[in-house]
């Protein structure tokens, strides 16, 4: 079977290739907006679902993997930042805060797709703001969603606790992944 992963992150090629799973990667451009009534959890399926869409044409013996990832508090949904001022807003409104990072993941094959999400909390400590300042500058994370990479200088002294999947906060849930992936693995032996 073919594996494409259809992102542009770093973070989930790494994260799939440590899986030890073959792939290539192709992007097609998608529209990743979303209706405004959707609560969060909707939201990044939708986007997820339509980034796996647009792959509709792949051959059966391929099968694609996209994902989305949001960050939400307060049933906020705070996406990537649109500039320096946006991230330091968002990162004062997670200071001394628990939040959610969903990530949603859709698996394409054969013209169906089968989507599943992750939510993990994360519990920020209170920053200050010459703390947001030097993360935004040394890091630009004009990228991730909710202005800020786990895997980053803000997540080894800024993050008090996690509950649930560290890997769902950096982009793709493996633990859950992996065991759909085994599943398909085994159905064509």
């Amino acid at each position: 079977m073919r594996i494409i992963l259809a992102s542009q992150s770093p973070r989930r090629k790494e994260l799939l290739s440590s899986m030890g799973v073959s792939f290539t990667v192709a992007i097609r451009e998608v529209d990743e907006s979303f209706p405004q009534t959707l609560n969060p959890v909707a939201a990044v399926r939708h986007i997820a679902e339509k980034k796996a869409r647009a792959f509709m044409t792949e051959s059966t013996d391929t099968l694609v993997i996209t994902a989305d990832t949001i960050v939400t508090i307060d049933g906020q949904i705070l996406g990537k930042p649109i500039d320096k001022a946006h991230a330091v807003e968002m990162l004062t409104l997670l200071s001394g805060r628990r939040h959610e990072v969903i990530t949603a993941v859709a698996l394409l094959q054969g013209g169906a797709v089968e989507i599943f999400h992750e939510t993990t909390e994360v519990y920020f400590k209170s920053l200050s703001a010459a703390e947001i300042d030097y993360y935004i500058h040394h890091y630009q994370p004009f990228d991730k969603a909710g202005a800020y990479g786990i895997q980053e200088w803000i997540g080894i002294v800024a993050i008090e606790k996690i509950i649930g999947s560290y890997t769902n906060v950096v982009g793709l849930p493996t633990a859950k992944l992996s065991e759909i992936l085994r599943g398909r693995l085994d159905n064509l032996s």
